[in-house]
């Protein structure tokens, strides 16, 4: 994996994001030199168009990303992968039209973008027929070496098992902590160098999976082996970049305090969060004004009570705020205002909410809240105030989510099914933590990009 801007991305993900944007720019030039040569037009050379040719492929880059093209599903399923390119190049097409009303000439002509559209299609999949299973070979995984051999080295050995897992582990050694867990561990009395046995091995890796470290850890040895440019991680490190979550069966307080994240050095990212806040939701309460006001007539149409209610959350540092939505459910959904988790397929959701719940339609209003400072667009969901003092008694870690301002959609929303549950919380904090540890404006955006997939397909929408 590669870090950019404190988030992972894997090597097989970044290498086809570049293939694709190349084979885009070529799609478009190819689609100009068709029709330049159709109406006897003198091609030129690529570089007297930089505007219509860039403006197309970074579109439909940003189409793909959006969608979910370069997701685990699509990297394994050719036919799911052609499914979301289809959709993809749609989307970005429609993009292109508005951005030509908008600015004349920075895009292609509208001949050219059939063409460019029909090429992308196939130059994309072409690339994914020839690249094959190599994206999911060994080619791009990491040898790990697992230094223990009980419960938390049997979570690693499931981790490595999936068909998305980015590594593959090269032997473990039984630091002599406890029971093994784990097949064909190796004693550490077995191994008379264990910084020749990392080289022997040829690990890039060594992931410290000890169940007691007092008495077992090999500090003489990790150092050595340090030094020889193997990359030495703790387990906690290691499950946050290989899931992009905080695991919390395994973390404890010196890792948030040793740990990188939270960094105070924040200012300028705050700043730009806050400026895009409030140009985005005073451009999505302009635009969407109208849809807000129909359903609001259609959920008074259907139903009794207001077509809008406020609800008490807590925000950042743990203040409380109230959030406009669309009334999705039945006016006397809640008996005397006693807060109940939603379920699947949930009587008191009307019509008219199914619908809007499912498009995401009922969180519109929530721009208002935004727009004054009491959300932000990205950020973990906000919970109301009798769930919070819940959950804070039976999980650890769960105050933390405070500390960055709540959001419309979040790190939670675009990685985590829908879930009204203790459980279902317990792994959305586990994300909620990731996003405030490391938030960056890159991570908002790709959230942002990522939410459009959540919506096309509201899998688990309740």
């Amino acid at each position: 994996m590669i870090r950019l801007f404190k988030h992972y991305i894997p090597y097989p993900v970044l290498l086809l994001g570049l293939l694709d944007f190349l084979l885009l720019v070529a799609a478009a030039e190819l689609s100009w030199i068709l029709r330049a040569t159709q109406i006897g037009m003198d091609v030129g050379s690529i570089y007297s168009r930089p505007a219509p040719i860039l403006s197309f492929a970074i579109a439909l880059e940003v189409a793909l990303i959006a969608v979910g093209v370069y997701s685990t599903e699509a990297l394994q399923s050719l036919r799911f992968a052609a499914a979301r390119i289809l959709v993809a190049i749609s989307l970005g097409v429609i993009f292109l039209s508005i951005l030509a009303f908008a600015l004349p000439g920075i895009t292609l002509w509208r001949s050219n973008s059939l063409y460019a559209m029909a090429m992308s299609i196939f130059l994309l999949m072409v690339l994914r027929i020839l690249l094959g299973t190599m994206l999911d070979s060994t080619v791009f995984k990491r040898r790990l070496l697992i230094l223990g051999a009980g419960g938390r080295a049997s979570r690693i050995a499931k981790l490595a098992q999936k068909k998305e897992s980015g590594f593959i582990i090269a032997g473990y050694v039984d630091m002599n902590e406890g029971p093994a867990t784990v097949d064909g561990a190796v004693k550490r009395s077995q191994i008379r160098n264990l910084p020749q046995h990392v080289i022997d091995l040829e690990v890039s890796e060594v992931v410290l999976a000890l169940e007691e470290r007092r008495n077992s850890l090999p500090v003489a040895d990790l150092l050595t082996i340090k030094t020889t440019g193997v990359h030495v991680n703790d387990m906690s490190s290691f499950l946050e970049r290989e899931t992009g979550r905080v695991d919390l069966d395994s973390v404890n307080p010196s890792w948030f305090i040793f740990s990188d994240g939270f960094s105070s050095g924040r200012r300028i990212s705050t700043v730009f969060k806050r400026s895009f806040d409030i140009f985005l939701s005073l451009a999505l309460l302009l635009l969407t004004g109208p849809i807000i006001l129909l359903f609001a007539l259609l959920i008074k149409l259907e139903s009794r009570g207001g077509a809008f209610f406020r609800q008490e959350r807590v925000g950042l540092y743990g203040q409380k705020f109230y959030i406009p939505k669309l009334r999705s459910m039945r006016a006397d959904a809640e008996v005397e205002g006693k807060a109940v988790w939603a379920s699947e397929n949930d009587p008191r959701i009307t019509r008219i909410g199914s619908f809007i719940r499912k498009v995401r339609i009922d969180e519109l209003p929530q721009a208002w809240s935004v727009l004054k400072g009491e959300m932000s667009f990205v950020g973990p969901r906000p919970e109301r105030p009798q769930f919070v003092d819940d959950l804070q008694t039976r999980m650890p870690f769960y105050t933390e989510r405070h500390m960055v301002k709540p959001g419309i959609t979040g790190w939670a929303q675009i990685n985590y099914p829908y879930g009204a549950s203790i459980e279902d919380s317990r792994h959305k904090l586990e994300y909620d933590l990731y996003y405030a540890k490391n938030y960056t404006p890159f991570l908002d955006i790709l959230i942002l990009l990522q939410t459009i997939r959540v919506v096309l397909w509201p899998e688990g929408a309740r």
